[in-house]
């Protein structure tokens, strides 16, 4: 989701209201061995035509200007309750990463920032996932808010995508198991998550305009099968539609995804939110499955108010529809825990020094390493010389922009607003505080470590020929609502590094990044670290890393490129149309446009279809520079012959030793042929921790969407009879070891 524009800050204490509902005397909805469902519906049933009109549609308060005041806290969303009924209001953050607060709108509000989605993703294990969903849930209900916008599960499809780095990368597989895993956490404390953004949310430029179209099996098999996963393990109470049109409908009225696919074929019982500023229409949008306008006054109009209501009179929407839809939000809010366990009516005290545990957990199980040619890594204690040079290392660490931007515990050291485009509305340039420069001096006390801002790049070969490791951080700020138009680094940052890594050998990069950039130096540097943006304990992590009191277990969820143009698309489609959009504006255009802020529509086509990252490169034989699932170590593992038990979910067994002198962590990847001779996808992972010498045997569950293909003709999965090679692998260009499944033929629910 976006803001449009900046807010008034406000003190959070003067503008909380209470959330929590009195006590009433008991009705035939509080009954908790009735389902979810038929409470609502018992709900439903008490309500009147103007109760039932409330909670369809959302305000957006930084722009809301209801009759009557309703103790709104500047945030994403707010859903007036209905108190007779014991129905509570409905505070709505955006939460991917931690309880937002955008160009700090709540002034003095701050909360733990996990890092990057992507950091999430590489540690490629589920539990952590969980745990992070369920620390940011507790922080929001503290916080008295109780809708998270969370759940992002898109797939990357290109590495210059301003959102990658809230997403959880370009596996369906990894993202709907992970996506999944944090949205049980955040609902683990009886408030509501969504998944989002349904679906093909691929890029942001011309996000509000673009028609992405694709086959819809490849459709199926890919995006759409991430957040069916997600939503399986998960169970979000609200699934969030997307910004774009799909196959020439937007997605918040499209029939064929909202009501087909997610209502009758997934059974879906929860409500679809729109994203802010999504809605386009009453009649087509509610009909087609669209249960709740979100943030109102972003769209053209309050389509889900005055509107809707003379559409249920006229009978254009047929009352059941209204129902349905009222019945299906107070569903998701039931299910969730949140009607019996309402969130307090006053902010709570949040135990910071152990969600910052978690911060540093996930920064030091997500962050990937690349090289480490003569094991230069880890640095020994008795370092003399150290220095760090670039990307504000001395004070902090980078963190994405949009929505889903914290501000976080510690604020913000570096903080450079923008002066265009859509972003610049809620978006900032901002850093965490979290010193790599204070971090590593604290872990090595007998050294000099030393900072250079990196913007003379002779003066710092200069240094770093001094030391015993020069440390550049390069980085590249990327945010929703925009996407990078080339993969390079800014700012000169190439040159920077081969002047260092020419002045000394033991040169180690850390690249503070959303994902892939260009590496023109990548083989003259001995040590490369991909950190992503590491969140509010990054430099602790790195710090930890660096000196082995930490093994890197991170593998890459997303593939890194050579070039740009071994991705399917080397450069976002629409620049032309966005760059003359802002021309007329520059020569003086002052049309209200809306949310498309008057870029013309266009196509993209997505020719990969469900061949999305690792599976393209497969297909057109490119070789990526890092591939899906890649990451080092400290120390070596080892897999045994492997072993096939089960029946329709085959589980291969085999041992897995360390064999190196370091405790670490490994993730053996299991992948499978797919149908009629595809290229191989990933069917099964499982981390495993394993002290030196260590042996102990995993067992992984295949699952048999990824091998199966979509037939549209039957509308169903079906999993072709007969031999299927599989391979187990260290990432998804290095197979380690080779069998044969025996499948029966199957099909299975669509």
């Amino acid at each position: 989701m976006m803001r449009t524009v900046p807010v008034k800050t406000l003190l959070l204490a003067a503008m909380l209201a209470t959330s929590a509902v009195p006590a009433l005397a008991a009705q035939p909805w509080d009954d908790r061995a009735l389902s979810a469902s038929d409470r609502a519906a018992l709900i439903v049933k008490a309500m009147t035509l103007d109760e039932k009109l409330q909670l369809v549609h959302g305000y957006f308060p930084p722009l809301a200007k209801p009759a009557q005041a309703m103790g709104m806290i500047p945030s994403a969303g707010h859903i007036p309750g209905i108190p007779r009924l014991g129905v509570p209001t409905l505070r709505e953050s955006d939460a991917s990463l931690g309880v937002a607060n955008q160009i700090e709108q709540r002034k003095g509000d701050t909360a733990t920032a996990l890092p990057a989605g992507l950091a999430t993703a590489a540690t490629f294990d589920p539990e952590l996932a969980r745990t992070g969903g369920a620390m940011i849930a507790n922080e929001a209900r503290s916080k008295t808010f109780n809708i998270l916008l969370a759940g992002g599960v898109n797939l990357t499809r290109d590495p210059w995508n301003g959102r990658n780095f809230e997403y959880l990368g370009e596996d369906p597989l990894l993202a709907g198991v992970m996506g999944g895993e944090a949205i049980r956490g955040v609902e683990s404390a009886h408030i509501v998550s969504t998944v989002k953004h349904f679906v093909l949310n691929s890029q942001e430029t011309g996000r509000h305009v673009l028609d992405a179209q694709i086959d819809p099996a490849a459709l199926r098999e890919s995006d759409l099968l991430a957040f069916e996963i997600a939503i399986e393990r998960g169970r979000p109470g609200s699934v969030m539609c997307a910004y774009n049109k799909v196959n020439g409908d937007y997605a918040c009225e499209n029939d064929g995804l909202l009501n087909g696919v997610l209502k009758q074929d997934w059974q879906y019982p929860g409500w679809v939110m729109s994203d802010w500023g999504a809605v386009h229409s009453t009649e087509k949008a509610a009909n087609a499955g669209l249960d709740q306008q979100s943030g109102q006054e972003l769209d053209r109009a309050f389509y889900f108010g005055d509107p809707l209501k003379a559409a249920v009179e006229a009978g254009r929407i047929p009352m059941a529809r209204l129902d349905d839809m009222v019945r299906r939000i107070l569903t998701g809010v039931i299910a969730s825990g949140l009607m019996d366990d309402p969130v307090p009516s006053t902010p709570q005290p949040i135990d910071l020094a152990a969600h910052a545990d978690i911060a540093q957990r996930v920064a030091e199980q997500g962050m990937v390493l690349l090289k480490n040619e003569g094991d230069i890594l880890p640095l020994a204690r008795s370092a003399k010389r150290i220095v760090l040079i670039g990307a504000h290392a001395d004070v902090g660490v980078l963190s994405g922009g949009g929505s889903s931007q914290v501000r976080s515990t510690g604020g913000a050291p570096v903080e450079i607003r923008l002066t265009e485009g859509e972003a610049a509305s809620f978006a900032r340039i901002t850093w965490h505080a979290s010193s790599p420069l204070a971090a590593i001096r604290k872990m090595y006390p007998n050294a000099d470590v030393t900072y250079l801002d990196g913007n003379d790049p002779q003066a710092a070969a200069a240094a770093a020929q001094r030391a015993d490791l020069a440390i550049v951080f390069a980085w590249q700020w990327q945010s929703e609502a925009q996407d990078v138009e080339t993969l390079a680094l800014p700012d000169r940052q190439d040159a920077l590094i081969d002047a260092v890594a020419d002045a000394n050998k033991k040169t180690l990069v850390v690249l503070e990044t959303s994902g892939p950039v260009l590496m023109p130096w990548v083989a003259r540097v001995p040590a490369l670290l991909q950190a992503w943006y590491p969140g509010q304990r990054g430099g602790e992590a790195l710090a930890r890393i660096l000196s082995g009191e930490v093994n890197p277990s991170g593998r890459l969820p997303i593939t890194f490129p050579v070039s740009a143009e071994q991705a399917p698309r080397p450069m976002p489609l629409g620049l032309d149309n966005l760059h003359a959009a802002v021309a007329r504006r520059k020569a003086g255009d002052t049309t209200n446009y809306g949310m498309s802020a008057g870029v013309a529509p266009f196509d993209v086509t997505y020719r990969e279809g469900a061949d999305v990252g690792y599976r393209w490169y497969a297909k057109t034989g490119a070789k990526p520079l890092f591939p899906f699932g890649y990451g080092l170590t400290y120390t070596r593992f080892a897999y045994g012959p492997a072993t096939i038990s089960g029946g329709v979910i085959p589980k291969i067994s085999f041992n897995v030793t360390n064999r190196g002198g370091w405790p670490g962590a490994d993730v053996p990847q299991i992948y499978v042929e797919g149908a009629k001779g595809t290229p191989y996808r990933l069917a099964g992972f499982q981390k495993i921790a394993l002290q030196p010498g260590q042996t102990r045997r995993v067992t992984i569950a295949l699952e048999p969407r990824t091998y199966a293909r979509f037939d549209l003709s039957r509308h169903a999965w079906v999993i072709d009879g007969g031999a299927r090679r599989y391979a187990i692998g260290r990432s998804a260009t290095d197979m380690v070891a080779h069998g044969t499944l025996r499948l029966a033929t199957k099909t299975l629910k669509p």
